[in-house]
C-alpha cells in the first residue's frame, strides 16, 4: 500500500483529523493524542495493511508501524494537513480519564521521545571516545579527543536547555522560553559558585538534606546546587512557568503581551527555581537514586533477571520511558546508572530469536518481515521484531523474554553499570565505558548479550518451531482487512470465509464461470498457500498465468479493488462472490507491476480486461504467480465444480456453481 493510502486510512481509522490533538513518531510508531479515543476504529487499525500493531498506553494511540515510519509520518503530516511537524498544544487533549501512571509516561515520553536521536548520536561519541582513550588510540590531551569529548559532552551538559525546550513544548509554552530557564540553570557563574569550597554558611547541617549556601537572592538564601545534566529541575520549573503564563496571560493587555508575559514568566520562574524548585527537585532526585541503588544493592542478579524478563513487556506499553527518566536522573546524581543496563541484553534475545525463525520458517512472507527485523534488532531497534514476528506467535516471545531474563542476570552478575545515555544494540556497549576503562563490566555485557543471542536461537530452535508458520499468513490478514473495510458481501470475504455454514444456508441461483487468465489450471490444494489450499477462503481453481492480464470471469460488478493492484473482487447480479488474487504474497510489491483498468462499482461484462500485470516482473522479484480464482461466498452453493484441466484460455468454461 503506497504510503499516501496507508496515511488516509490511518487518519480515518483515529477518528479523522478533527480528533487528532497530535502525533508525533519515535524509531517504530506513530504516536498519536486523541480528542476522544472513543472515535477510533481499532479492529480496522490493526487490520490496515501496513500496520504491524496497535498499543493503546501512556495515554497515546500508538499506531505500530515499523523500520519505515519516518517517511509513512512525513506523508501522513502533509496529508492530514497537521501544522507545526504533527503537533498540537497539550491544552487541546482530554487527559482526564488518565491514570496517574499514564499520565506521567505521557509526560516523559513527549519530553524525551524528540531529544533521543541527538541524545543517543552523542552518547554514541562520547562512548566511542572513551574507548578510544582507554584502548590507549588517543589521549586526553589530544585534540581529537577534546572535539570528539566536547561533541558528546555537550548535549549532557547542557542538558536543561535542551529540555528546557522539549518540556515548553509539552506544556505549550514557547521553546525558547524554556530553553533560556534550562540555560540560566547552567549559567557559568552559577555552576563554578556551586562547586566553590567556601560557602556563606550551611543549611541543614548535619542531615541528608545538608547544602551550601553562596549566596542570597533579596536576602533569602540560595541553596547551591549544580543542575548541569540534571532532569528533575528543568521538568518541574518549565510545569511552573507554563502555570505562570497562564494567569500572565489572563492580566497582561494585549499590546504588551508579545515581551511582557516572557518577561513575567522569567523573573517569577528562575528566582523560584534556584530558591525552592532547584533544590527540592535535587534532593528527590537524590532519594530516587538511593532507593534504586537500594535496590540494586540487595540483589543485583536478581534485578537483572526480572529487568530482562519484564523489558520488553515495558516496551510494549510504552512504561520503558520511566526508566529512561531514572537512569538520567542517577547518572546526575552519581555519575552511573546500574538499573537500565540490565536491559541491554532485551534486544539481542530477540534478534536471536527472530534469526532462528528466519531459518525455520518456509513461508516467504514471514522471511521477508524476519530478514529486516533481525537487522533493526542488532542495533537495538526491537518493535518489528516483536510486532511483527515474535509477539502474534506468543511461544517465540516467551522464549526471547526468558533469554533476556537470563542475560539480564549475567549483567547483573557483572556489576555493569551505564555512564552515559549512547545508542542502542551493539551501540550500547561503549555506555558502559566508565572512569576504568574497558573493564570486566564491560567484557560481562558482551558476554551477556552473547550469552542472550545464542540462548534465544538455541531455545527457539528446539521449542519454538510448530509455531513459526501457523499464523500470520498475509492472506489471512488481508481477508481480515476486506471485513472490516466493507458493509456487506465481498468486503466480508474473511469473515465468509471462516465462518461455518449456517443450518438453513439460503442458495443462490446457478451461475458459470469463464477462466479469467491464459495458462495451466492448478487445483487448489496444490496451491503453496494454506490458506487457499485449505478452502476457508472458500472452493475454486487456481491458474498458472502465461501472460500478465486478468479478464473479467462473467458479468458482474467490481465489489472491490485494492490500492496495490494485486486481487480485486466481483460480485454477480446472482449473489456469485468471487475474489481472483495474483499470486502469492504480492501485496509486499506495493503495487510495482500492477496496473488496475476499473474501479470499484464499476459493471463489467464477461471478459473485459480488469488488471494488467508483469508477469516477468513478478517472478524475478522471487514471488510465486499461481492466481487463485476463489467464490468468496461457497456456503450459497451446493457445489462449485472444477469444469477444466490443463491449458485454457480467457473465455473458456472454468466453474458450475450449482
Amino acid at each position: 500500500m503506497a504510503y499516501e493510502e496507508l496515511s488516509r486510512e490511518i487518519i480515518a481509522n483515529v477518528g479523522g483529523k478533527d480528533n487528532v490533538a497530535s502525533v508525533v513518531h519515535c524509531t517504530t510508531r506513530l504516536r498519536f493524542k486523541l480528542k476522544d479515543a472513543s472515535k477510533a476504529n481499532d479492529e480496522k487499525m490493526k487490520a490496515t495493511d501496513g500496520v504491524l500493531s496497535l498499543v493503546k498506553s501512556g495515554g497515546q494511540y500508538q499506531v505500530v508501524i515499523g523500520n519505515n515510519v519516518a517517511d509513512v509520518y512525513d506523508t501522513l503530516i502533509k496529508i492530514g494537513g497537521f501544522g507545526d511537524g504533527g503537533s498540537v498544544p497539550d491544552d487541546y487533549v482530554d487527559t482526564s480519564n488518565m491514570s496517574i501512571a499514564d499520565r506521567f509516561i505521557d509526560l516523559i515520553s513527549g519530553i524525551f521521545n524528540p531529544i533521543l536521536g541527538p541524545m543517543c548520536a552523542a552518547g554514541m561519541i562520547k562512548g566511542f571516545n572513551a574507548m578510544f582513550l582507554a584502548f590507549g588510540w588517543l589521549s586526553a590531551t589530544n585534540g581529537t579527543y577534546i572535539i570528539l569529548n566536547a561533541i558528546g559532552d555537550s548535549l549532557f551538559y547542557f542538558l536543561p536547555v535542551i529540555l528546557g525546550i522539549s518540556a515548553a513544548k509539552k506544556f505549550g509554552m514557547d521553546g525558547y522560553i524554556g530553553a533560556t530557564i534550562g540555560a540560566s540553570l547552567c549559567y557559568p557563574t552559577i555552576v563554578a559558585m556551586a562547586g566553590s569550597k567556601t560557602a556563606l554558611f550551611t543549611v541543614f547541617k548535619g542531615t541528608i538534606l545538608q547544602a551550601p549556601v553562596h549566596m542570597t537572592f533579596l536576602g533569602i538564601p540560595v541553596i547551591s546546587m549544580n543542575y548541569t545534566s540534571s532532569v528533575i529541575p528543568i521538568i518541574l520549573s518549565v510545569w511552573f512557568a507554563s502555570k505562570v503564563q497562564k494567569v500572565a496571560r489572563k492580566v497582561i493587555p494585549d499590546v504588551v503581551k508579545t515581551f511582557l508575559v516572557p518577561f513575567a514568566i522569567l523573573l517569577i520562574t528562575v528566582p523560584i527555581t534556584f530558591l525552592i524548585i532547584g533544590p527540592v527537585a535535587t534532593w528527590l532526585g537524590n532519594a530516587i537514586a538511593a532507593i534504586v541503588s537500594a535496590v540494586y544493592n540487595f540483589s543485583p542478579i536478581l534485578a537483572g533477571i526480572l529487568m530482562g524478563a519484564f523489558w520488553q513487556v515495558f516496551v510494549i506499553f510504552g512504561v520503558h520511558w520511566g526508566f529512561v527518566a531514572v537512569m538520567m536522573t542517577n547518572i546526575a546524581a552519581m555519575g552511573y546508572d546500574p538499573i537500565l543496563g540490565l536491559s541491554l541484553a532485551a534486544s539481542f534475545a530477540q534478534t536471536g530469536v527472530v534469526l532462528a525463525i528466519i531459518f525455520q520458517t518456509k513461508n516467504e512472507k514471514t522471511r521477508s518481515i524476519a530478514i529486516p527485523a533481525f537487522v533493526s534488532g542488532i542495533f537495538g531497534v526491537t518493535e518489528p521484531a516483536i510486532y511483527g514476528v515474535t509477539l502474534p506467535r506468543k511461544k517465540p516471545f516467551i522464549i526471547s523474554c526468558i533469554a533476556s531474563a537470563i542475560g539480564g542476570g549475567l549483567i547483573g552478575f557483572f556489576g555493569t553499570k551505564v555512564y552515559i545515555m549512547a545508542g542502542m544494540g551493539i551501540f550500547s556497549i561503549p555506555d558502559a565505558i566508565g572512569k576504568n576503562g574497558v573493564d570486566g563490566a564491560v567484557y560481562g555485557l558482551i558476554i551477556a548479550m552473547a550469552v542472550a543471542t545464542v540462548l534465544g536461537f538455541a531455545l527457539q530452535m528446539i521449542f519454538g518451531r510448530k509455531t513459526v508458520d501457523e499464523t500470520l499468513d498475509e492472506q489471512v490478514a488481508l481477508a481480515n482487512a476486506n471485513a472490516a473495510e466493507g458493509a456487506d458481501s465481498a468486503d466480508a470475504t474473511a469473515e465468509t470465509a471462516t465462518t461455518a455454514k449456517p443450518a438453513e444456508a439460503t442458495y443462490n441461483e446457478p451461475e458459470k464461470l469463464v477462466a479469467p487468465l491464459n495458462g495451466t489450471i492448478v487445483a487448489l490444494k496444490d496451491v503453496k498457500d494454506e490458506v487457499f489450499s485449505s478452502g476457508s477462503m472458500g472452493q475454486g481453481v487456481a491458474i498458472e498465468p502465461k501472460e500478465g492480464k486478468v479478464c473479467a470471469p462473467f458479468d458482474c460488478e467490481v465489489a472491490m479493488t485494492f490500492p496495490t493492484g494485486h486481487a480485486i473482487g466481483l460480485r454477480s447480479a446472482k449473489g456469485a462472490e468471487v475474489m481472483i488474487h495474483i499470486g502469492m504474497d504480492t501485496v509486499e510489491l506495493d503495487g510495482e507491476g500492477f496496473k488496475i483498468l476499473v474501479e470499484k462499482d464499476q459493471s463489467v461484462k464477461a471478459g473485459d480486461p480488469l488488471i494488467e500485470f508483469d508477469l516477468a516482473a513478478i517472478k524475478k522479484a522471487g514471488y510465486e504467480v499461481t492466481t487463485p480464482v476463489i467464490v468468496t461466498n461457497t456456503n450459497n452453493y451446493h457445489e462449485v465444480n472444477v469444469v477444466a484441466s490443463g491449458e485454457v484460455s480467457i473465455g473458456d468454461q472454468l466453474l458450475d456453481l450449482e
